[in-house]
């Protein structure tokens, strides 16, 4: 297959060309239009002389001109960089030199970041959404552009994405994506989940996470309305839910528990609503059936930048007694369980590396083959996530690899202490870490966050451990704070834990 992300908007707007495509704050396009924009983008990309291959990089909330952008990019065979905003100057910088961007997109409200960055940047050509500055402004810049279809220029296993991982250890690694990775993400989510044509998807996952990105680009492909959501709010989440007929949405369990209080507050309409997929972080069940209280079903995914998307899902249709898992390997994926020191394929039940195979496999790390060479080993990308198959064929992820604790010889896994901790009626939240400890090489010490108004000391987290598991798994520490320490899409920070 050789085909340009760009080909798959081409047929849309011609298929469908007065369905609305892109929704957001002030502006409804059809996909005729949607199509149109892009061709505008990639016309100016060119007179900019923005060559095949070059990185365009973009700083921008989840918006239509983001999304413009990257199609633009991928029709003349430029690379897009999606940034992570919320960053600090050191990182972005580093990543624009990483990635050797020649033009950046960015939204006005970033121009001060953007100014400190100039100097120590290879940028050439700056464009900015909206507000005022000396940079063009990306509605101007579209102005009087030809709407005609570009040349379409690679496609295939040409690189389209370069998605930057926020690695716990070391600098970020730019993960590139082709084309057909991207092609076959859409496959993958098209015959798992009943994603449908003529859907209404809101956007709020951020699109500088492959969360947000595998739906939008499958959400063109299908003929589904993108409504762009920049900033999450639970109460404006639910309203426009409403507001918009949303049936689909992609969310991580912090959003979700968010607008369960809502919910729970007051009457909210989700009549419109199909499913919520939720992923980032395992999805406790209590979440899972606290949303079924209300007739709302929630899925799980288990996602992987590396693996273009979504590696394995809980569905509603699965029982309901398997969504502590991460559910069944999506459509066209390989999944196995191997030993992480000898890659042999481990049996049904055994702890390992989960590896993953199928033509959604990444090419590799941008400018960094030997990260590349640690991550594939005969077309199998190591995960580095412990996990598990049951009988069944679901998947259990354990822990990351890198998180496990060996104390005295033996492995514990944080998973499983934090889920015994997290049964106990006044914890809201926890984290398991390994120390170092001169007599057993490291213990276990968990990281406790009161529920509001409670009451709860550390003897009573190291007695319910004791009740639940083998003595030599308990936590050996407890230390009460007043909030994880979480990256964007709320995922924990174990290292910063670590060197507390």
């Amino acid at each position: 297959m050789n085909c340009n992300i760009g080909e798959t908007l081409i047929h849309r707007a011609m298929l469908t060309p007065d369905d609305e495509g892109f929704v957001g704050d002030g502006y409804r396009y059809t996909f005729k239009e949607v199509n149109s924009r892009v061709n505008g983008f990639a016309s100016y990309l060119k007179r900019q002389n923005v060559a095949p291959g070059e990185r365009l990089a973009i700083l921008c909330k989840n918006n239509e001109h983001l999304a413009t952008a990257i199609y633009a990019a991928g029709k003349i065979g430029a690379i897009a960089v999606v940034l992570n905003w919320r960053l600090q100057g050191p990182e972005l910088n580093y990543i624009l030199n990483n990635c050797g961007a020649s033009i950046l997109l960015y939204d006005n409200e970033f121009q001060e970041a953007v100014a400190q960055l100039r100097a120590s940047i290879p940028v050439r050509s700056y464009i900015r959404w909206g507000g005022d500055g000396a940079d063009p402004e990306f509605e101007s810049a579209l102005s009087g552009q030809p709407s005609s279809e570009p040349e379409l220029v690679g496609g295939g296993d040409d690189p389209a994405i370069i998605m930057y991982t926020s690695g716990t250890t070391g600098k970020p690694k730019g993960a590139v994506l082709t084309h057909n990775n991207l092609l076959w993400s859409t496959f993958g989510l098209s015959h798992t989940l009943d994603w449908n044509y003529r859907d209404r998807f809101l956007l709020v996952a951020p699109l500088f996470h492959i969360g947000g990105l595998a739906p939008l680009v499958t959400n063109v492909h299908k003929g589904v309305t993108t409504v762009f959501m920049p900033n999450f709010e639970p109460v404006a989440a639910w309203a426009t839910i409403a507001e918009e007929r949303i049936t689909t949405m992609m969310s991580v369990p912090l959003m979700l528990q968010a607008m369960l209080m809502v919910a729970k507050a007051k009457q909210v309409n989700a009549d419109s609503l199909r499913w919520f997929m939720c992923g980032a972080s395992a999805v406790p069940e209590s979440l899972i059936r606290a949303y079924l209280a209300l007739g709302i079903k929630v899925q799980q995914v288990y996602g992987i930048t590396e693996f273009s998307g979504g590696v394995t899902f809980w569905l509603q249709n699965m029982p309901l007694e398997k969504c502590n898992t991460q559910g069944k390997p999506i459509f066209y994926a390989q999944l196995k369980v191997a030993d992480p020191e000898t890659g042999r394929e481990l049996p049904i039940g055994e702890v390992g590396e989960i590896l993953c195979k199928g033509p959604v496999v990444f090419k590799g790390y941008w400018d960094n083959p030997e990260a590349t060479k640690g991550s594939l080993i005969d077309g199998w990308y190591r995960s580095g996530d412990l996990g598990k198959v049951d009988e069944d064929g679901y998947f259990r992820v354990v822990d990351r690899l890198k998180d496990m604790i060996i104390s005295g010889g033996e492995n514990i896994y944080p998973a499983e202490l934090e889920a015994v901790i997290m049964t106990h009626p006044f914890v809201a939240e926890a984290a398991v870490v390994g120390l170092p400890d001169p007599k057993w090489g490291e213990i276990p010490v968990a990281f406790v966050v009161k529920k509001a108004e409670s009451q709860i000391d550390a003897n009573e987290i190291v007695s319910l451990c004791k009740e639940k598991l083998a003595s030599y798994k308990c936590v050996k520490d407890v230390r009460f704070i007043d909030a994880l320490p979480k990256n964007p899409v709320g995922k924990i920070l174990k290292t910063s834990l670590r060197g507390r």
